[in-house]
């Protein structure tokens, strides 16, 4: 599942060829994804301009003129693509129609974006922009990571008195936005913390040193496009490449970076999901 990088990726990709620009045409190809596409999606869609374009944890949210707002969400294997080049600066002629291009929206300026998602656990929703937040989807979401609600007080007060493992706490997306199981065990590796620790053994000034680090890492991670694990690829269709530079994500058995370390990345599972981290590094 792509986590924050990735979509703040696709969303910085998509602003030169959808922001401030009206949709002259959307085909909706199919009545759903992970569940159903609103009604007259497509004639909504038509004509109305998209004012702006922002994230909010792991969706893409497209503020239009006409007082909805497009919920995106990627899925697994969801994907947003760019083709034309009105304006100089996309680097696709149109392609053919693919068999998962569900919904395609037509650009005013002579791009096209096309959503892709061979899966099908993408989704796409319109909802009121003034009401958007308090959507079931948004309105349990924790402050974004790169945000000033996230800052050092506020992870230690919410940290509080927990007994659950690091990992899992920092994965709660009540607590914080958009982290999941790629950056929260970058961030552990770079704080030296261990995936398995319990909140309440661990010191405040631990927790607070986790705050510039999750933004380091989320920042490094958004500088190289993402990781393209499986079926990822920006909105330009080309590969993010943080995962040449994982410390311990996917590097189960292998040497740690760490000079002088000696020891091996081990991998867990902790719920259901892959942990991995350095023994030696991480207490």
């Amino acid at each position: 599942m792509p986590e924050l990088p990735e979509v703040e990726t696709v969303r910085r990709g998509l602003v030169p060829a959808m922001e401030g620009v009206a949709i002259a045409k959307a085909d909706v190809n199919r009545p759903d994804l992970r569940w159903p596409f609103p009604d007259r999606m497509a004639e909504r869609l038509t004509g109305a301009r998209v004012n702006t374009l922002r994230r909010r944890s792991k969706y893409i949210l497209a503020d239009l003129s006409t007082g909805e707002t497009l919920l995106i969400h990627l899925g697994m294997s969801g994907r947003m693509l760019i083709s034309g080049d009105p304006l100089g600066q996309f680097l696709h002629a149109h392609p053919a129609p693919q068999k998962h291009d569900h919904v395609v929206f037509h650009m005013d300026n002579g791009a096209r974006v096309t959503f892709n998602d061979p899966r099908r656990f993408g989704a796409m929703d319109l909802l009121d922009t003034a009401t958007a937040s308090a959507h079931p989807l948004l309105a349990s979401i924790g402050p974004e990571p790169l945000g000033n609600d996230f800052h050092e007080d506020y992870l230690v007060q919410k940290l509080a008195h927990r007994k659950t493992p690091i990992k899992s706490a920092l994965l709660d997306q009540k607590i914080v936005a958009g982290l999941g199981n790629i950056y929260v065990c970058e961030a552990l590796f770079r704080a030296q913390i261990s995936p398995k620790r319990h909140v309440n053994k661990i010191s405040e000034s631990r927790i607070r040193s986790l705050v510039p680090i999750i933004r380091e890492v989320l920042a490094d991670a958004i500088a190289a496009g993402g990781s393209s694990l499986k079926d990822f690829r920006q909105a330009d269709g080309e590969l993010g490449y943080f995962q040449h530079s994982f410390d311990v994500y996917g590097r189960e058995h292998q040497p740690c970076r760490t000079p002088d370390c000696g020891a091996v990345i081990t991998r867990i599972v902790q719920s259901g999901r892959s942990s991995f981290y350095c023994p030696q590094c991480q207490r």
